[in-house]
């Protein structure tokens, strides 16, 4: 079927994306878009004057289209409203004086996007040497924009601080990922010693510019920061609406969310029953941690494992149960370089397909992986849930404007979908042990649990005096970390970079759960509508060709477009 794009909407996204990579060309990286590799955002307090008037004058433009007059138009003109009002929002909230954390801020925005630039070419190779030899300069742009925020009262939590000190002094040592950047332009084959030469000293240059924001949140950002982790009431109801595209009820939210532990926990018992019989979740988890033959050696063992997942997943779905263009039957395992929080997480393709799409795992390389929890989470982020989910985004470009096929992204629809995606794939049997399905269920615990955790913790809430865990009692950070070490199966060191991330990323945690949440509502209303003429696939062909767009959005055009 051929779309009609003559409505101006479409032709101004196109520009828009250019000029939101402008903004932003670390965002372009990450996205595929060429052109911008060279180049870093301006984050001092004069950069984002610039660009909230470049974005307000966006705004106005999208304002002054004529009215849509077909369902592609209209999701093309609120794409637009919608994602330029939030990036405006953020900065009159000055959310941009007190952007630092563990997971999601300039300190790992200043590094990851080197992990995903082109390697291929001298001037591929040249745009990293430009990025590395201006990080002095856009550290002190950032450090401009963060004593703004501290001499107005604006700092984060001490732990917050802590933990972005020592990801920007791994990054600033021998450890760095950008220590091997030499080696990788020698197997690139290039051959330009004086290209080399630059790169060499580009390393040392991107290092110093580590090591000066180091000691600049250490020596004096520190000494303001807060004792508190929790932001409050007011402002995490708009953290959480920045996230999920929707106003939710945290109280409400919070008494759902201890529901889904609950029965989520009395499911665990039985599966571990499967395991060691009469041992119960903890000597289950004993065995999926130690045994030998549970475990991948080493990480190129865990690499091949997953890959082999994925692939397979891949060819026996695609067409049966789900739509998949054929630019994204590939999705790349890689390893994340050392320094960051632990976890995975996906790199869509780029926006010509030159790139695949890629799932990255930051590991304790030292010691042996456990599996039985990374199959869903293979799922989650590869296939059927962010690769598929981005990779058909990218791929409609006969129906959905350029803005809405690369740039948006929201959490409460996008890890919704990946979530759910964890939760089909137990529906169609693809999680063929009781390792594999305690593992899925022991991750849709972890994203309860954040519920609670999240919920409870920003809004200094007790927890329920009808739960056996710590009842009656107000969240710390311990008896946060000690849930997701029993309830959520969680290391030590896995928890602890967990609960840092929900103290230091207010509203985002929550997201998975109820965006899935959301989802399965849709799903049933659509089944109950059609009665018999349900079909799965097409309920997820119209939900992905929507794409992660704000939960408001999606339910309109999911339901009634």
């Amino acid at each position: 079927m051929t779309y009609d794009q003559s409505h101006p909407i479409f032709a101004l996204s196109d520009a828009l994306v250019d000029e939101l990579c402008d903004l932003y060309p670390d965002s372009a990286t990450y996205l595929g878009i060429t052109g911008y590799d060279d180049r870093w955002s301006d984050l001092s307090p004069a950069g984002a004057a610039t660009t909230v008037a470049r974005l307000t004058d966006m705004q106005s433009r999208v304002a002054a289209l004529p009215p849509a007059t077909n369902r592609w138009e209209d999701i093309a003109v609120a794409v637009a409203h919608d994602e330029l009002d939030r990036l405006i929002d953020y900065y009159a909230r000055e959310a941009h004086l007190r952007d630092l954390n563990s997971i999601a801020s300039p300190v790992q925005g200043l590094r990851e996007p080197f992990d995903h630039m082109n390697r291929e070419s001298a001037g591929a190779w040249e745009n990293i040497c430009s990025r590395l030899e201006r990080l002095d300069e856009v550290v002190t742009s950032y450090i401009a924009s963060l004593e703004q925020g501290r001499r107005r009262g604006m700092t984060v939590a001490t732990r917050q601080v802590e933990e972005a000190a020592r990801q920007a002094e791994v990054t600033a040592s021998e450890r760095s990922s950008f220590t091997s950047l030499p080696d990788e332009y020698d197997e690139a084959g290039i051959g330009d010693d004086t290209l080399r030469a630059r790169l060499v000293a580009g390393v040392a240059a991107g290092k110093a510019a580590f090591a000066t924001l180091a000691a600049y949140l250490r020596e004096e950002y520190a000494a303001d920061a807060g004792e508190i982790d929790a932001v409050g009431e007011e402002r995490y109801r708009w953290e959480a609406a920045r996230m999920l595209g929707t106003e939710i009820d945290p109280h409400e939210t919070y008494r759902w969310g201890w529901s889904e532990v609950a029965a989520l926990r009395a499911r665990m018992e039985e599966v571990a029953e499967d395991i060691v019989a009469g041992g119960g979740v903890a000597e289950a988890l004993k065995v999926l941690k130690t045994d030998p033959d549970r475990l991948a050696a080493t990480p190129h063992d865990l690499v091949s494992f997953l890959e082999d997942r994925l692939t397979e997943a891949l060819e026996r779905l695609a067409g049966s149960h789900f739509d998949v263009p054929e630019p994204i039957r590939r999705c790349d395992v890689k390893l994340a370089p050392p320094g960051g929080s632990l976890g995975a997480y996906y790199v869509g393709p780029s926006e010509d397909f030159t790139r695949a799409g890629s799932v990255w795992w930051s590991i304790d390389r030292s010691t042996p992986t456990p599996l039985y929890d990374n199959v869903t989470t293979a799922y989650h982020e590869g296939f059927p849930g962010h690769h598929l989910q981005i990779g058909v985004q990218a791929s409609l470009r006969d129906r959905l404007s350029r803005m809405h096929r690369l740039w948006t992204w929201m959490s409460g629809s996008g890890e919704g979908w990946a979530l759910y995606a964890e939760r089909l794939m137990e529906e169609l049997g693809y999680l063929d042990t009781p390792d594999y399905v305690f593992g899925y269920l022991a991750a849709q615990m972890l994203r309860a649990c954040r519920v609670v955790i999240d919920i409870g913790s920003h809004l200094e809430l007790e927890l329920p005096d009808d739960q056996p865990f710590h009842p009656g009692e107000t969240w710390t950070y311990d008896i946060a970390v000690e849930m997701l070490e029993n309830y959520a199966t969680l290391d030590l060191a896995n928890a602890r970079s967990e609960v840092n991330r929900y103290l230091g990323w207010p509203g985002q945690a929550i997201a998975y759960k109820v965006g899935e949440r959301e989802i399965l509502k849709m799903r049933d209303e659509v089944r109950e509508k059609m009665g018999p003429a349900f079909e799965a696939k097409a309920f997820h062909s119209r939900l992905l060709e929507v794409g992660p767009l704000g939960l408001d959005v999606v339910r309109k055009f999911v339901l009634d477009g």
